[in-house]
């Protein structure tokens, strides 16, 4: 029985996938952490025979290469892509048999220049396509990521990729893209969870809109991307091997001082409100959930040691397979408890939280200053009058610009802005963390004058 199973990656907007014939499988662009797809397999009593990339990651290392090691499958890539290990090499127009599974390699350049599509056709019919970061769900896979020189050259190729599948597959194909899910590899904004080349002749700005105004809109979307993505295409071209998710070795509360004091990172998992509460003094912030990995792996220096705090090991175990899902597989040590089993009377922090209406009460005082860490997009489109903006992604080399004082920091739901709050308390400054949503709040009662609009 032909059957698509999608292992989906929130924390990272993307999905893998494993698709069978009821004996034999195949596995499209796996995450690292491979032991999810292994236990799918075993679940389904069905042996994994080949592993297909639609292209070399960006934003995520694969898993790829040590699943097909593992379970003796073909590991398939384009035959263009340097790589530093042997692969099964293959070409557009090239088909390949895994059981009653014939997939077709169809290039689809733009999102990197050597990415491919792969059809399945099952029973002599087309039934899918997994499209990796061509054709996305209402959208197509961004084009900067090799370098801004040539998003203009990769955009114009997108859309031809795009109308390719769209001309050659039926319309009832289903579409399986691996990014667009909230990954920053998407151009422009996905929708919905399922789709057909048909949805999307109906829907993809690369299939309704002509080249020239693809291209510009495109383009003219793009917003920063995180900065560990600089690694990835390094670590996949080289060939990663699978992840140890051991547990880290146990550090004290004088370990943990000594770390801070040497410049290594500290991070505490605990929800905002209990690190603003109580901490250890000159660890970070950076809450367990699905927002850890980008916001931890852009902003931490690329190979700095790094300790993982949390309330039980669960928390710890949870975070080392976000983070090991983009290269940062390497935890020096962790505690575990609380802040009173981490530090003496005396090294411990906090700061107070506040609301919107807080701040409003509060903003004539001399000194007091809003730090707003959004995006610039989200700055440009609205904002509170007065704020001082530095993206949170900024921040840490541009912390001198703040002046001394009371700080009052806010991004769109609390969680960039705890991070923030957490970098300048680390850094001796006096915070205010606005634990709100500022989708709800009111600019024009809150400015006085109405909200700021876009540009």
């Amino acid at each position: 029985m032909f059957d698509i199973v999608v292992i989906d990656t929130p924390s990272l907007g993307d999905r893998s996938y494993l698709a069978s014939d009821g004996s034999i499988a195949i596995v499209v662009d796996p995450q690292r952490d491979i032991d999810r797809v292994l236990a799918i397999a075993r679940e389904r009593d069905v042996r994994i025979t080949h592993v297909f990339e639609t292209h070399i990651h960006n934003d995520y290392v694969t898993g790829g290469l040590a699943l097909a090691r593992q379970t003796g499958a073909a590991y398939h890539l384009n035959a263009a892509d340097r790589v530093s290990f042997d692969r099964f090499p293959v070409r557009d127009g090239d088909e390949v048999q895994a059981g009653d599974l014939r997939v077709s390699v169809i290039a689809t350049p733009g999102h990197t220049f050597n990415h491919l599509a792969y059809a399945i056709a099952h029973d002599g019919q087309t039934v899918a396509v997994f499209s990796g970061g061509s054709l996305l769900n209402g959208s197509t896979g961004r084009t900067d990521l090799l370098g801004p020189e040539h998003s203009v050259e990769l955009a114009r190729a997108q859309h031809g990729s795009a109308r390719r599948l769209a001309a050659e597959l039926p319309l009832a194909t289903k579409v399986f893209p691996t990014h667009g899910f909230g990954s920053f590899c998407s151009a422009t904004p996905t929708s919905g969870g399922a789709s057909t080349i048909g949805m999307e002749m109906a829907a993809n700005p690369a299939l309704t809109l002509d080249l020239d105004d693809y291209v510009g809109s495109t383009l003219a979307a793009l917003d920063v991307y995180p900065a560990y993505y600089s690694h990835m295409a390094p670590a996949n071209s080289a060939g990663p091997a699978a992840p140890d998710l051991a547990e880290p070795r146990q550090a004290s509360g004088g370990e943990l001082r000594f770390r801070i004091a040497a410049g290594e990172w500290v991070v505490d998992l605990r929800p905002r409100l209990a690190f603003a509460a109580s901490h250890l003094r000159g660890s970070y912030h950076f809450e367990l959930g699905d927002l850890l990995a980008t916001y931890l792996g852009w902003l931490i220096p690329w190979g700095t040691p790094l300790t993982l705090l949390g309330e039980a090991t669960a928390e710890v175990t949870a975070a080392q397979r976000e983070l090991a899902r983009i290269g940062i597989d390497r935890v020096a040590s962790a505690a575990t408890g609380g802040p009173r089993a981490w530090a003496d009377t005396g090294q411990l922090g906090g700061y107070p939280v506040q609301t919107f209406s807080g701040y409003a009460r509060a903003r004539g005082r001399p000194g007091l200053l809003l730090l707003d860490v959004r995006r610039k997009i989200e700055w440009d489109a609205s904002r509170v009058a007065g704020a001082v903006h530095i993206p949170l992604h900024d921040l840490l080399k541009r912390i001198a610009e703040i002046p001394d004082g009371e700080i009052w920091v806010h991004c769109q739901s609390g969680y960039r802005a705890s991070v923030a709050a957490s970098l300048l308390d680390a850094a001796g400054r006096n915070v205010v963390l606005i634990d709100e949503d500022f989708s709800v709040v009111e600019l024009s009662v809150l400015n006085g004058a109405g909200a700021v609009p876009a540009y």
